[in-house]
């Protein structure tokens, strides 16, 4: 197989293409353009060039011939597969997701704590033909922005996420300006207060989501589960309807992580699926 071996120092030309690899894994949907990935990542262009063919060389990404966009290649896909038995969240969580998306009819997130950011596995979308695309699956943002990512921060000790806030304030500070340490404080303050978060459209105007934390056994937090609608469907009386929901499937992945089943029987719904009241 042939070696990333892009100039200058192997560490940091590393952590480049790899930093590479993520951002356009978190757009391989849609596909990069060279220019987008160039701006976005703030390297030289012809350092990013050189890395993305060495990591197509690799199988890691690929250019589309017809329109040049850059996507996940087919050994991001391996090594998501062979990753998935560590991180059972993902497969276990498939069912919560559906059953979630059905009763609801909005759109569904899972996510996961990642260096002191939330990222997201996958998004469900339901049946109700407004949605949201404030969220992706692959996106990441800090700890604390948006209702899953909220609910995860205010599920971790004081003193981790206190720990979080200061790896993450200089990256707030200059992506996320109206997300200061003190107001994420106050968030974690009333998601633990009211028992789920909520984001009355901070990341984006329009777009409300809530979410609840999701623990493994030993009461760490291993995930989260969201639903996100157009600002007229998260009402508090729905509110009210949808958090009971997501805290229930929530308390069934916890007990499913004590105990995992097989890849086969994780990932089937329930024959019994939520009831809630429509909503207009």
């Amino acid at each position: 197989m042939t070696t990333l071996d892009p100039k200058g120092d192997g560490a940091q030309a590393l952590d480049r293409a790899l930093s590479l690899l993520r951002l356009v894994g978190a757009r391989s949907r849609d596909g990069l353009r060279l220019s987008d990935i160039v701006s976005e990542s703030g390297l030289a262009k012809p350092t990013v060039h050189r890395m993305l063919k060495a990591l197509e060389r690799n199988g890691f990404v690929e250019q589309s011939s017809e329109t040049r966009l850059y996507h996940l290649g087919p050994e991001a896909f391996v090594l998501g597969v062979l990753a998935t038995e560590r991180f059972g969240i993902h497969r276990l969580a498939s069912g919560a997701l559906q059953r979630l998306s059905a009763a609801s009819e909005d759109t569904v997130f899972l996510s996961v704590p990642r260096d002191g950011h939330a990222v997201c596995l996958e998004r469900v979308d339901g049946a109700f033909p407004i949605r949201t695309h404030v969220l992706q699956a692959g996106d990441r943002h800090p700890l604390g922005v948006g209702a899953g990512s909220l609910a995860m921060l205010a599920a971790m000790p004081d003193n981790e996420a206190s720990a979080i806030l200061d790896l993450i304030t200089p990256e707030l500070e200059a992506k996320y300006p109206s997300y200061s340490p003190a107001f994420l404080q106050q968030e974690v303050a009333a998601t633990r207060s009211q028992g789920y978060a909520f984001n009355p459209g901070h990341l984006l105007a329009g777009s409300w989501a809530i979410g609840v934390a999701v623990l493994n056994p030993a009461g760490e937090c291993v995930g989260a589960l969201s639903i996100s609608a157009i600002e007229a469907r998260l009402g508090e009386a729905r509110r009210n309807e949808l958090a009971p929901l997501l805290r229930n499937e929530a308390q069934k992945l916890t007990a499913r992580l004590a105990r995992p089943e097989s890849p086969s029987r994780a990932t089937e719904t329930a024959r019994a699926p939520l009831r809630m009241r429509k909503s207009s």
